[in-house]
């Protein structure tokens, strides 16, 4: 393909279209199975990608190649053009080979690498800027006056504490005269006494005085040569600061995105109400909104999508090569909830209700309590945008009951669920959870073999902010997150393990089993960390507690039923 616009989409044979249909909907960004055609699209690139000779760009997947691994999130759009010939165009995320514009994937939404732009000419005023900063910090005489105004400060400081002490001693040296020759002179010989000591105390301030002012005089001269230096370092903070954020600011304004009725909406007006208030570093630069800009700009009909990672999985998440992923949440939600508007698109599979065939089983229940077998597929307590869960059932079913779950499982997950029927209760059952008294085990299906027979996993746990419900392996700032675990059964290409979480972090399990530090195995259905198929492959079996008011000790077991 050329550089030309008109030679960045690729057309499908007749044979692939004649086999395949064009759904009727756009895809849904965020949950997805990929569509025959995006597929086709996507293996296509994928080819491309592994005979590509001109891309000097190090994915992580030849061991000889230099430079720093980054792995790629690419992309491909299923469109219809002006004729209504079905065709894909590709796109990557972010910077390919130290560029954003490549002739065989879509533009970037603005290119600010272009020469002579706007944001490389402030760029380089905001790099002079650090140079200028980097020359004084680097100055040797400025560096000397800086160790001698710490070193000469810190002798000042010990000078005069020391000559307090001093003061202090001669201080009680006087009153223990004034006690000795109080009860033993006469009035007149104390008076001579008493007004030479006042004049050795007057003597001593004296000297405390003189000797500030000698060290305030030396400081304050070195001070006044750092004074215009450092007004100089200040000056050019406070400039790069407000040249900086004025340079943002207008790159988000050059951000400007359309959606089919062929409106356009910057950056900036598309963030600003959200939560972050601000775009986040990166936001416009992903494969999806890249294809659907070029698309609405071309008169193309957007009709599926599809995103895959390429090459190495990076540290912190879990990615894995080949396989195909949702748009992101944090800096694509926003935009594409624009970009989107007016266009048929699928619904999201995670809001349709459960349904009457999902049914919750009831495993125990006294006037206290309740333990339910929550089945996969039904959440725990109301979404945003679905009411029905454990919770809302739990209500429609108790009679002067408000229910209150002590804990909650993903809405994949199925198993064992204690719920309260009063704060007391809750509290109880809580704290032995915060404790970690109550016992639970989970039983899930791993999509590989694996080879250890038991072990423990001990990877920290973070949000990814921009990127939610997912999270992230961070050993700076995660949290503590370890799971024991014994392998069941290996069989068909699969291990079933049994878990027993020793903490409680979001998506724990989850993560210790899909990440290349935990298992390297993926629950099987896993749609955030894996593939996602007909249910997540995750099951809470047993769980054991001290019942609030009897002190009895509660075993619950409900087997898996894969």
């Amino acid at each position: 393909m050329g550089s030309n616009d008109i030679d960045r989409i690729s057309y499908f044979s007749d044979s692939v279209i004649n086999e395949f249909a064009p759904p009727e909907r756009f895809t849904f960004p965020f949950y997805y199975e990929p569509h025959p055609l995006t597929k086709i699209a996507a293996a296509a690139l994928q080819r491309f990608l592994e005979t590509q000779t001109d891309i000097d760009h190090n994915f992580g997947l030849t061991a000889d190649m230099e430079g720093y691994i980054v792995g790629k999130m690419f992309g491909v759009l299923v469109v219809r053009d002006r004729e209504g010939k079905l065709g894909y165009l590709s796109a990557f995320s972010g910077k390919l080979a130290g560029t954003n514009d490549h002739p065989n994937f879509v533009p970037p939404v603005f290119d600010m690498l272009v020469e002579s732009s706007f944001f490389l000419q402030g760029q380089d005023i905001i790099d002079t800027i650090n140079d200028e900063v980097e020359n004084i910090l680097g100055n040797e005489n400025y560096n000397q006056l800086k160790t001698d105004l710490a070193q000469l400060s810190t002798q000042s400081e010990l000078e005069l504490a020391d000559f307090k002490k001093q003061l202090k001693v001669n201080k009680e040296t006087r009153k223990q005269i004034r006690d000795e020759q109080m009860n033993s002179l006469d009035v007149e010989q104390y008076a001579v006494i008493e007004a030479d000591l006042a004049k050795q105390s007057h003597y001593d301030r004296h000297r405390l005085r003189v000797l500030k002012e000698k060290w305030k005089l030396c400081l304050d001269d070195i001070r006044s040569k750092l004074a215009p230096l450092e007004a100089r370092i200040e000056f050019l903070k406070n400039d790069r600061k407000e040249r900086s954020a004025a340079l943002q600011v207008q790159l988000f304004q050059q951000y400007a995105f359309l959606n089919k009725a062929g409106k356009s909406k910057s950056l900036y007006d598309i963030f600003s109400p959200t939560v972050f208030g601000v775009p986040p570093a990166g936001a416009g630069e992903c494969a999806t909104p890249k294809l659907l800009q070029f698309a609405f700009a071309h008169g193309y009909e957007p009709i599926a999508m599809a995103e895959f990672w390429w090459g190495a999985s990076p540290k912190s998440d879990i990615r894995k090569h080949k396989q195909f992923y949702p748009a992101c949440t944090g800096k694509c939600k926003p935009i594409l909830a624009h970009m989107l508007e007016g266009l048929p698109v699928d619904e999201n599979p995670m809001l349709l209700p459960a349904g009457d065939s999902v049914k919750l089983e009831i495993v125990f229940e006294d006037e206290h309590l309740l333990v339910v077998n929550k089945p996969a597929g039904l959440r725990s307590v109301p979404g945003v945008d679905i009411h029905e869960s454990v919770y809302s059932r739990l209500v429609a079913l108790l009679v002067n009951v408000e229910p209150l779950l002590v804990h909650r499982l993903d809405m994949g997950t199925s198993g064992l669920l204690v719920v309260a029927k009063s704060a007391a209760v809750h509290k109880h059952i809580q704290r032995q959870f915060l404790n970690h008294t109550i016992r639970k085990r989970y039983t899930a299906l791993l999509s590989k073999i694996i080879g250890p027979g038991e072990g423990e996993i001990d990877l920290p746990l973070t949000a990814d902010l921009f990127n939610r419900p997912r999270q992230l392996v961070c050993f700076t700032t995660g949290k503590k997150s370890v799971t024991r675990y014994k392998v069941i059964e290996r069989k068909g290409g699969v291990t079933k393990v049994h878990f027993w979480p020793l903490t409680g972090r979001t998506h724990q399990l989850r993560m210790h089993s899909a990440h290349e530090l935990g298992l390297n195995a993926p629950i099987v259905g896993d749609d955030l960390y894996g593939t996602a198929a007909e249910r997540m492959y995750l099951h809470a079996a047993y769980l054991e507690f001290v019942h609030p008011k009897t002190k009895e000790r509660l075993c619950f077991e409900v087997k898996e039923d894969f």
